[in-house]
């Protein structure tokens, strides 16, 4: 499946990188960052929870995924000659998008939820001080 990355996104901002795959709707998303948590929106028109994937993968990429309608729910006499409303052949289309997260958040903490049409996902921040990364070496006469 091809990798579409927004080329704006990468021309003028430094920051976390963010895809999606093709096919599929758009999955049209908002990204809000606060000082504890970073919040995403996204529209899942016609999916429940039971249809969504919502995951960490590598430690910090985000991945939600839906998969659309295969099989038609009309009647067996009933022939399909076209398509195009919502990519499925039942009216919602799959998806896929992935969030690079940046390194300060806390994954086991993460929350989503599904609501008319809308996803939500939580991430809170971790604002805790990290430690240092360097380490003296004790000098001794002998290893």
């Amino acid at each position: 499946m091809a990798i579409l990355v927004d080329p704006l996104r990468q021309l003028f901002w430094s920051g976390p990188l963010y895809r999606r795959a093709l096919p599929g709707s758009p999955a049209l998303m908002d990204w809000l960052e606060t000082p504890h948590s970073h919040l995403f929106k996204i529209n899942v028109p016609g999916h429940s929870k039971e249809d969504i994937k919502v995951q960490v993968e590598e430690g910090n990429i985000l991945v939600i995924k839906a998969a659309g309608d295969t099989q038609a729910k009309d009647e067996k006499d009933s022939v399909w000659h076209l398509t195009e409303r919502g990519g499925g052949v039942a009216g919602k289309s799959g998806f896929s998008r992935e969030i690079e997260l940046p390194e300060n958040i806390k994954v086991d903490q993460i929350k989503a939820q599904v609501e008319n049409g809308l996803l939500t996902i939580l991430v809170p921040k971790d604002n805790a001080p990290k430690p240092s990364k360097v380490r003296n070496i004790n000098i001794s006469s002998r290893l």
